[in-house]
């Protein structure tokens, strides 16, 4: 049990002003001189203790059990989503997670983008607003029946979902694409005008919504010193997401739809980068690669998005039933 550690965790998130013994008695509810002993390492923190300092200064716990030898890791999991509410819920908990983040001069958070990261989609009216309609489809089981044409967000949701949008983009990123990471978005589009959800103007205005993100990506690649975007040819990505800030690290793994773990356990934080550098020394850092390759690059994701919205009106125009 990695004692020590975990209180110098909790050293970190204490206010300057206040005595590392103060906020342990005043949190458990004991004497100074009880406090005093667990500082200073005489006496050890009961499972019991730890839980209730973990809560009280909102740490992972798994700062108390880090084994070179431990195959097991303490994760914390974001809640699940069932219907917009739960999805407004997410977007607060991830602005809250990000916002200590800003203006940090030691900060790094690399993105493994399988997919394009949500953030974006947030940026967009139409993008968004298509979004959250293939999430709550897919997340709220009351919502089959809600039709696209007459769906719109809410407006507490737009608002904390722009301003999350907002916040990624006043980060130090470090993202890594390949060619399919815009796959998942194209599926969606496709499957709903398919399924009849989505008119043809409906769905060609969120293509051309998707190739405007797709322009301003390019466009902040040339412009953000502090956004490094890399094109990776072998590997499909994650969405893993690994961030650092000073010393402490975390790991944010997706389980589900858009619900992920996230752990702070140093060995797996230490894995991962490794397995994230190695990555990133097998791709192209696109900001640096010259125009030809830039541009060669956002040119076959722009060429799938036409042939989307070709599919798009060819399949209106060549419906025989």
């Amino acid at each position: 049990m990695e004692q020590n550690l975990f209180l110098k965790e909790i050293r970190a998130v204490v206010p300057s002003e206040t005595s590392l013994i103060e906020a342990i008695a005043t949190a458990l509810d004991i004497s100074y001189d009880a406090a005093h002993r667990r500082t200073s390492l005489k006496s050890k923190l009961s499972l019991s203790e730890s839980v209730i300092l973990a809560k009280h200064f909102k740490l992972s716990l798994d700062k108390l059990f880090v084994s070179k030898q431990s195959n097991w890791v303490s994760v914390e999991k974001t809640a699940p989503i069932h219907d917009e509410e739960g999805l407004k819920a997410y977007f607060e908990s991830s602005y809250k997670n990000l916002t200590p983040l800003l203006g940090k001069k030691k900060c790094k958070l690399i993105y493994s983008a399988k997919d394009i990261p949500i953030f974006y989609d947030l940026k967009s009216d139409i993008m968004m607003r298509f979004k959250i309609y293939v999430w709550l489809k897919l997340l709220d089981p009351t919502f089959h029946s809600v039709s696209y044409s007459h769906f719109t967000p809410s407006l507490d949701i737009q608002q904390i979902a722009k301003r999350l949008g907002d916040l990624y983009e006043d980060l130090p990123i470090t993202e890594i694409w390949d060619l399919t990471t815009i796959n998942g978005t194209l599926k969606q589009i496709h499957f709903y005008f398919k399924a009849g959800h989505l008119t043809e103007k409906e769905a060609l205005m969120i293509t051309a919504s998707l190739k405007e993100t797709i322009h301003k990506i390019g466009q902040r690649v040339v412009t953000d010193p502090t956004y490094l975007f890399y094109y990776n040819e072998l590997l499909i990505m994650n969405n893993n997401i690994y961030a650092q800030v000073d010393d402490q690290q975390s790991l944010y793994i997706p389980f589900t739809l858009l619900s992920y773990y996230r752990t702070s356990d140093r060995i797996t934080c230490d894995h991962a980068k490794m397995y994230l550098d190695k990555q990133l020394q097998h791709s192209k850092l696109l900001n640096t690669a010259g125009e030809k390759e830039r541009n060669t690059f956002f040119n076959k994701i722009h060429k799938k998005i036409q042939a989307l919205e070709h599919l798009i009106s060819a399949s209106e125009a060549l419906d025989f039933e």
